[in-house]
C-alpha cells in the first residue's frame, strides 16, 4: 500500500499552497484576529469557493468538483500550513460529509450545492456544556418537528446558516438539520482562544428541525461524521505543524548567541528533532486515515482515532517548541507563533478532545481483538 500522494494531488496540493501563499497571508489572519466584528474572511471564503475546494468531495450533480477524499486532504493539509480564518471544516468537514452520508436525497439537493457555490456555511451543535453529553443528559428535544434547548459551544455557530444539531425526539437521540436564519434560533457569540475560528452558544425556541439519519441512531450518526472530520482535521492538523516546524528551524538557523547560530546547540536540535518525530508518526497516521476515508474502509474508525491523536499531539507539541525556540520573542504578539498555538488548541477540541480519541480507539481496538 503506497501512503503517497499521486502526481496529480501533489500539483494541486502545490497549487493550493501557491493560491494561499497569495490570498492568505499572515495579514489576513491578522486582519480577522484583531478585529472583534470579523468572524472570518469573507474574501478569501470566495475564493475559495471559486477555486471549487468548498465542493471538492461533493459529487458533479451537486455542482462539486467528484474529486475523493484524498485531494480534500490534501487541500485540508494547505490550510493548516496557512491557518486560514476560514469556517471551511465546519462546512466541509461536517456539513457536507454529513449530508453525502447521511442526507435524504432531498437534503441533499438543498444543500450540497449551495456549499459547493460558497453560498451556505455550516456547524455542528452536540454539546451543552461542560461534559460529555449522553443519551441520559441530552436535554435539546425535538417535538413536533421543532426544536427546543441550548448548545454552547458551537464552532462556526454565529455565522453559519445551518446546524446539524443532535437533540432528543420522544426519548430516543437524532441528528436534526435546522435552518439558523428561520424562526426560534438566537446566536451569542462567545470570546474563544482562537478568534479566527469563531464560537457561539446557539438557543432554540420551536425552530423547525428536519431529522438527517435514522430515528433513534443520533449518537451513531454524529460519530460516523467525527470519524470522518478527524481524517479531515488531522491533515489541517499536520499541515500547521510542518509550518511550526519550518518557521523554528528557519529561525534557529538565523538567529546567534555566543558567536554562532543557535542551531549548533545540541538542546535546539533536540527540539527540532523532536518536532520532527511527532509530525512523521502523525502524517503516517494521517495517511492510513486517508485511504480508509477515501475507501470507506470498515477500519475507518480505528484510523481516524490513531489520525486524531497523533496530529493533535503532534500540531500542540510543535506549536509550543516553536515558542520555545524563539525564546523570548516567541511569546509576543508581533511574532507568528501565537497564531499557530491558538490554532493547535481549537483544533485539538473542535471534533472532540484527544481523551475521548484515545477512548474510542482503545474501545474499537477491543472490538477488533475480540471478533
Amino acid at each position: 500500500m503506497d501512503f503517497d500522494y499521486s502526481d496529480d494531488q501533489k500539483f494541486l496540493k502545490d497549487e493550493a499552497r501557491k493560491f494561499l501563499a497569495a490570498h492568505c497571508d499572515v495579514s489576513v489572519v491578522r486582519g480577522v484576529l484583531d478585529n472583534p466584528e470579523r468572524a472570518f474572511d469573507e474574501k478569501l471564503w470566495k475564493g475559495v469557493a471559486e477555486q471549487g475546494w468548498l465542493g471538492a468531495s461533493i459529487p458533479e450533480e451537486f455542482g462539486g468538483l467528484g474529486l475523493g477524499r484524498v485531494e480534500l486532504c490534501a487541500i485540508a493539509e494547505e490550510l493548516g500550513r496557512a491557518v486560514a480564518p476560514i469556517p471551511f471544516a465546519s462546512t466541509v468537514y461536517v456539513l457536507a460529509e454529513g449530508i453525502m452520508a447521511f442526507g435524504s436525497d432531498a437534503q441533499k439537493a438543498a444543500v450540497l450545492p449551495r456549499i459547493a457555490a460558497g453560498e451556505l456555511i455550516g456547524c455542528l451543535a452536540t454539546s451543552e456544556g461542560p461534559g460529555v453529553v449522553g443519551p441520559a443528559s441530552l436535554q435539546c428535544r425535538v417535538e413536533g418537528g421543532k426544536l427546543s434547548g441550548t448548545k454552547i459551544p458551537v464552532t462556526d455557530g454565529d455565522v453559519a446558516g445551518v446546524a446539524l444539531v443532535l437533540a432528543s425526539d420522544g426519548g430516543r437521540p437524532g441528528l436534526f438539520l435546522v435552518d439558523l436564519t428561520g424562526a426560534g434560533v438566537t446566536r451569542e457569540t462567545l470570546k474563544s482562544l482562537d478568534p479566527t475560528r469563531s464560537v457561539a452558544k446557539l438557543t432554540f425556541a420551536g425552530a423547525a428541525a428536519e431529522r438527517v439519519g435514522d430515528a433513534g441512531a443520533g449518537f451513531e450518526v454524529v460519530q460516523a461524521i467525527l470519524d470522518r472530520a478527524a481524517v479531515l482535521l488531522a491533515f489541517e492538523q499536520l499541515g500547521g505543524a510542518d509550518r511550526c516546524l519550518e518557521m523554528a528551524r528557519e529561525y534557529a538557523l538565523g538567529r546567534y548567541a555566543f558567536g554562532r547560530v543557535i542551531a549548533g546547540y545540541q538542546a535546539i536540535k533536540h527540539k527540532l528533532a523532536d518536532m520532527y518525530v511527532k509530525n512523521e508518526v502523525a502524517r503516517s497516521n494521517a495517511y492510513y486515515g486517508a485511504w480508509a476515508l477515501n475507501d470507506d474502509a470498515p477500519e475507518l474508525p480505528i484510523a481516524a482515532s490513531a489520525a486524531r491523536i497523533a496530529a493533535s499531539e503532534a500540531f500542540w507539541f510543535a506549536s509550543k517548541e516553536n515558542i520555545q525556540v524563539h525564546g523570548g520573542m516567541g511569546f509576543t504578539w508581533d511574532v507568528d507563533c501565537h497564531l499557530y498555538y491558538r490554532r493547535s488548541r481549537q483544533l485539538s477540541l473542535v471534533a472532540g478532545a484527544p481523551k475521548l480519541w484515545k477512548e474510542r480507539l482503545v474501545s474499537q481496538l477491543e472490538q477488533k481483538n475480540a471478533a
